[in-house]
């Protein structure tokens, strides 16, 4: 390597993806028929993905959002706060991803986080899932400071219960559900 290639090296962005758990990170029980948690899939989709950005990985939670609680949040609150880094990935399962988004929006970070998730666990033929960490992937490292949700292709700024502004100033008022926004 030359100078300037080992400087440019040194200058690489570095994001920290907190895995949370959510239908993503699931995997099909056949004994009982099931979606359950076993271990989070995310070394392996960033190995098939080929990811070339400085990623380092967290495993806080591996949940479905409908059991998170108050103190899930506030984990996910202060882990955003104090790590160093200044772009932020968080898996989450979307049913209840807009209370998260809101919570960290109120807390005021200064830093670019991207919540995504997926209607389809990576494990299953068909996800969403891998679609959905790319775009979340390329939106973090684009948007400024600010909370996004990114799902199907969009990547939006979450302010307000329910309400959703895209990029293109569309602001969209409802809920994510059924892989659509209500």
């Amino acid at each position: 390597y030359t100078k300037y290639k080992l400087l440019m090296l040194d200058n690489i962005m570095k994001i920290r993806l907190l895995i949370t758990g959510g239908t993503i990170d699931k995997v099909y029980n056949q004994s009982n028929g099931e979606l359950e948690f076993d271990q989070t899939h995310f070394p392996d989709m960033i190995t098939k993905a080929r990811v070339e950005v400085d990623l380092l990985i967290e495993e806080l939670l591996l949940i479905d959002s409908l059991d998170m609680v108050d103190a899930d949040r506030e984990l996910i609150v202060e882990k955003c706060t104090k790590c160093e880094e200044k772009h932020i990935l968080i898996t989450h399962g979307t049913d209840t991803m807009c209370e998260t988004a809101k919570l960290l929006g109120e807390s005021s970070i200064d830093k670019t986080i991207v919540l995504f998730g997926s209607m389809v666990p990576y494990a299953v033929n068909g996800s969403d899932a891998f679609f959905n960490f790319g775009c979340a992937l390329g939106s973090v490292q684009l948007l400024k400071a600010g909370v996004y949700i990114a799902m199907n292709g969009r990547a939006g700024k979450k302010h307000g219960q329910g309400t959703v502004t895209w990029p293109n100033g569309y602001i969209y008022v409802g809920e994510f559900q059924n892989s659509k926004w209500h």
